[in-house]
């Protein structure tokens, strides 16, 4: 059964090509681990809740973009084998490197968490 780490952050809007080239090199490190598919999805139609919504979720402001991301995963021991694998890569690795490759967001109003899927459908299946 996949598995599926989720990831809502607000951006600054000026910064999106920086986090484009960010979260291509950050991303790789994944891929390598074992991530089947990641998509890092610009907001452009994020609305206003009554009471909640993603932007109150991540505290962005007016001059910020939210960014829904997910990392899909085989199963999640592959994805458990490939976190201890990357929490020591984050030591080493130049690509996590905040001298290397900056994070152009507030890392502190990322909120993330892994999910096990309970409903899948796919076109043609």
């Amino acid at each position: 059964m996949p598995y599926v780490d989720g990831f809502v952050i607000a951006v600054p809007t000026a910064n999106k090509q920086q986090f484009i080239a960010h979260a291509s090199r950050f991303d790789a490190l994944f891929i390598e681990q074992g991530a089947t598919r990641i998509l890092e999805c610009w907001g452009d139609d994020v609305k206003a809740g009554q009471w909640t919504d993603f932007r109150r979720a991540v505290q962005a402001t007016e001059d910020e973009t939210v960014v829904f991301a997910w990392v899909e995963w085989p199963d999640k021991p592959t994805r458990d084998e490939a976190m201890a694998r990357l929490d020591e890569l984050m030591k080493t690795d130049p690509r996590v490197d905040p001298a290397e490759n900056p994070m152009p967001f507030d890392g502190k109003r990322m909120i993330f968490g892994g999910f096990e899927p309970v409903v899948v459908l796919e076109q043609g299946a």
